[in-house]
């Protein structure tokens, strides 16, 4: 335990921001699961609208510094890659 004032200081600081980076993480993690769900039951629309959430979600995150722009970058590409594998897929079958 500190003993510092300043110390506790940075205790109680971190204690915060810890549960905000926590809030944070959690509400760009939630869409890109609902967004994987989508991709396994092959539901393009589904797929699509989950993505659209999962973008403004990460780019949130990004904002508050929980990510880093770089992080979030690759978590877009390669959610974007996925997705039009599903729309190629799906215009082969002729569901779309």
């Amino acid at each position: 335990m500190a003993h510092i004032k300043s110390a506790k200081k940075r205790i109680r600081q971190t204690k915060k921001r810890t549960i905000r980076n926590k809030i944070v993480r959690t509400s760009f993690r939630e869409p890109i699961k609902a967004f994987r769900d989508a991709l396994a039951a092959g539901n393009p629309e589904q797929a699509q609208a989950a993505f659209k959430l999962a973008i403004g979600r990460i780019a949130s995150a990004v904002s508050k510094g929980v990510l880093h722009k770089n992080t979030a970058s690759r978590y877009v590409s390669r959610l974007n890659l996925q997705l039009n594998k599903l729309k190629a897929g799906a215009a082969k079958s002729g569901t779309v």
